[in-house]
């Protein structure tokens, strides 16, 4: 997606001096775009990069080289305060001496806006993020989610250009944590708000998001819409770290990838044959790679990909018996730890329980598996 107005990041790199003259790239010439209005997700393992790109931009981390734009205006080496921009970190940092609407006012205040004109903002934004008259109180008598929420309305008060979010909800419970994701994506689509926001959640990333952009070792590796991203993933990388696998594998022939546990349909430009690089130059959404240069793909496997079937099923065209090793109730549901016929550890669901020792047949779910390329595209190695 590539806009002369927003956010465009060109060719940066950041990088860390260690002891003698080492260094580390932490962000190893990163190309993209955010447009205006538009919400993204930087996501990726601990240590990728995502946190040092989204504090380059900031202006909170020198830059290497490359450049940092928004609306055409570079903007690299603008200091932190003029650029603009907003920011909300996974500990809200409250200021513990001032009350809750002290904290959301105070950004309007150092910008010398009239009392009265604060007032009716933070009024406003408690409404917003679902406070409403919780102005008075003290910041230590809150909640978690209720500080994250109160750091989101300070964060939104002077109206920044553009709001960027390092982890703001991984401190919280499971629960809270997808609750006040799905009220976060409302917040700023309801305020039009331009966000980068960074995790390594990829269902946070899916929910909160309108683009994807997954960063691992230093490099965006695809940058895609949420549902084209789970169902298209560039790499045998990007499949893995988005919890496909393990991965099998397979050979293409009629538009499909055939494993020994059945077939799979080929997506993207692996179906077409053609070849398209893992990170398109602007940073827009970027189609997966061909099938790479053996020819060679492989099958990986996501939730619920393998079934155990029982009864009729147990006659399935595709159907494979192997050894059960271990069961666990996770979520509703029975998951089974079975060996494939290649000695492969792979996790079927069943739809009761499995009784131990014993074999069970097995179906694959084409619609929950991927095919990728058997290699990954070769990257340039980090200094």
């Amino acid at each position: 997606m590539v806009s002369e107005r927003g956010l465009a990041v060109r060719d940066l790199v950041v990088r860390y001096e260690g002891a003698g003259k080492t260094a580390t790239t932490a962000v190893a010439g990163v190309d993209l775009d955010v447009a205006v209005g538009e919400i993204l997700a930087l996501l990726g393992p601990s240590g990728s990069g995502k946190s040092s790109l989204l504090r380059a931009v900031a202006g909170l981390e020198p830059v290497a080289a490359g450049s940092v734009s928004w609306d055409g205006r570079d903007v690299t080496n603008v200091p932190v305060h003029r650029r603009g921009f907003g920011l909300m970190f996974q500990e809200g940092q409250l200021f513990p001496h001032r009350s809750v609407a002290g904290n959301i006012a105070y950004g309007l205040a150092m910008s010398g806006v009239p009392r009265a004109v604060r007032a009716r903002r933070v009024a406003e934004l408690l409404e917003l993020v679902g406070l409403e008259g919780y102005g008075p109180r003290a910041v230590s008598t809150l909640s978690g989610g209720q500080a994250q929420r109160v750091a989101l309305a300070r964060s939104l008060a002077p109206e920044p250009k553009l709001l960027l979010l390092d982890e703001p909800l991984s401190a919280l419970d499971r629960g809270l944590r997808d609750r006040l994701t799905a009220e976060l994506h409302d917040i700023l689509r309801r305020t039009g708000t331009t966000a980068l926001y960074v995790t390594h959640d990829h269902d946070e990333a899916f929910t909160v998001a309108d683009r994807v952009a997954v960063m691992i070792d230093g490099h965006l590796a695809q940058v895609d819409e949420p549902a084209r991203l789970w169902r298209v993933p560039a790499d045998r990388r990007v499949a893995a770290f988005l919890g496909y696998g393990p991965f099998l594998p397979a050979e293409t022939r009629n538009h499909v990838a055939v494993t020994s546990l059945g077939e799979v349909p080929l997506r993207g430009t692996i179906a077409s044959g053609t070849s398209a690089p893992a990170q398109a130059s602007t940073g827009s959404a970027a189609a997966p790679a061909s099938t790479g240069p053996s020819g060679r793909v492989v099958v990986g496997l996501g939730p619920g990909a393998l079934q155990v079937v029982t009864g009729e099923g147990w006659a399935g065209g595709h159907d494979v018996e192997v050894p059960a090793v271990a069961t666990r109730f996770v979520r509703g549901r029975t998951e089974v730890d079975v060996l494939l016929p290649d000695g492969t550890a792979a996790t079927a669901v069943a739809p009761g329980a499995v009784q131990l020792p014993s074999h069970v047949q097995v179906r694959l779910d084409p619609d929950a598996a991927v095919v990728v390329p058997a290699e990954t595209p070769g990257q340039p190695a980090c200094a």
